[in-house]
């Protein structure tokens, strides 16, 4: 689905799509968007800012209030910093900025749309994939499902990939480039603040007390990683019981 007020902008997307033989459905206000997504729920929408009616980062924020955790790729004339970390805190999962090339933005669509896998009810049903558990937060990669103490969270798309990567591998640190490299499926560089939003976002959800994070930890200078809070962690970063002091 393609949520743009600018007719020659869409026609322009709608062909580059319709040529990789996907089915595009163009809507052009906000409003029409959030019902749309609603009648009919795309397998990726992609979401311009600036709209009549309903603007864009209102449309998202609606879309994910309801739990629609389609993956969204945003498009718009703005460039700061502020407007980038903004539509990442509301849940999206990309974001590009006018002017772009035609066929990044395919490449963008591909990564998103691979990542994601099919969302319609009669899609084919995904292989077996063995459960992800570090401590009580269990992953269930062909259900697209977390746990934590065995309460379901919802998470974008992007903020799900981040988890599978590190839960696959817990300890391990992740550079913020290596979490981008899970997010877009390339290395091309966008900004530390990326994913330090989806991080927040994520301990918001899985951790007890997001300012005091014991699952999702901060490696100062490097990045991030996963850790089991029912282990022990010194002030190095090496896990392990605590025994009596000699």
């Amino acid at each position: 689905m393609i949520a743009e007020d600018d007719e020659k902008q869409a026609e322009l997307i709608r062909r580059y799509l319709e040529r990789e033989g996907h089915t595009v459905t163009l809507v052009r206000d906000g409003r029409a968007t959030v019902e749309s997504v609603r009648h009919r729920a795309p397998d990726l929408l992609l979401l311009d800012v600036m709209m009549p009616k309903v603007d864009g980062l209102d449309v998202l924020r609606i879309l994910r209030a309801e739990e629609y955790g389609l993956p969204v790729l945003m498009l718009t004339a703005r460039s700061t910093e502020d407007d980038l970390l903004l539509g990442l805190d509301l849940g999206a999962d990309d974001y590009m900025t006018k002017p772009y090339s035609p066929r990044e933005l395919m490449a963008r669509v591909r990564t998103l749309l691979r990542r994601a896998g099919p969302t319609t009810p009669a899609a084919a049903p995904a292989p077996a994939e063995p459960l992800l558990a570090v401590g009580t937060l269990v992953i269930d990669p062909a259900r697209h499902e977390i746990t934590v103490d065995g309460v379901r969270i919802d998470c974008t798309p992007g903020e799900f990939r981040i988890l599978v990567a590190m839960a696959a591998e817990p300890g391990r640190v992740f550079t913020r480039q290596r979490l981008l490299e899970e997010l877009h499926g390339f290395a091309r560089y966008i900004g530390d603040r990326t994913v330090d939003v989806h991080i927040m976002n994520l301990r918001k959800k899985i951790e007890p007390a997001p300012r005091r994070p014991v699952r999702l930890l901060t490696v100062f200078g490097v990045g991030y990683k996963l850790a089991d809070p029912a282990r022990k962690t010194d002030t190095t970063g090496k896990s392990g019981t605590t025994g009596p002091a000699r």
